[in-house]
């Protein structure tokens, strides 16, 4: 009997974002877990794991699955709302002496709140429009 299944992709196979090509843009973050002591090529680090939609800016409507947050501000503003969504705009720190400047989220505004929620009621339409038996 064959597999009809597609197999479980590998681990970190997901999405890649560019931050810097989203600086400044509205962001909506998922926030699916935490993930210790991946290997890369700068040693071990910890990352966030996460789906992302850009909501404004050059790449509105960009959506990313799976995707591995390592910047350790950023990381350290969703590692707590794990199982929850998280709006900010994404943007930079001070930057230190031979660091580059962090990457974080500012607060959303009322405004950026109300696009989100459009965005939301989008989303649920389509799915809704959709949706079929598994």
């Amino acid at each position: 009997m064959t597999n009809p299944y597609a197999a479980p992709a590998a681990p970190g196979s997901g999405d890649r974002v560019e931050w810097a090509d989203h600086n400044g843009a509205l962001m909506l973050f998922e926030v699916l877990g935490t993930k210790e002591g991946i290997a890369t090529q700068h040693g071990t680090a910890d990352a966030v794991a996460v789906n992302v939609a850009v909501l404004d800016g050059d790449h509105k409507g960009d959506q990313h699955r799976d995707v591995l947050v390592f910047p350790k501000v950023l990381c350290s503003q969703l590692r707590p709302s794990v199982g929850q969504k998280v709006l900010g705009r994404l943007g930079q720190g001070e930057r230190k002496a031979g660091k580059s400047a962090p990457w974080m989220l500012l607060a959303p505004t009322e405004a950026d709140v109300a696009t989100a929620q459009k965005f939301e009621a989008y989303v649920a339409k389509q799915a809704a429009a959709t949706e079929e038996p598994f």
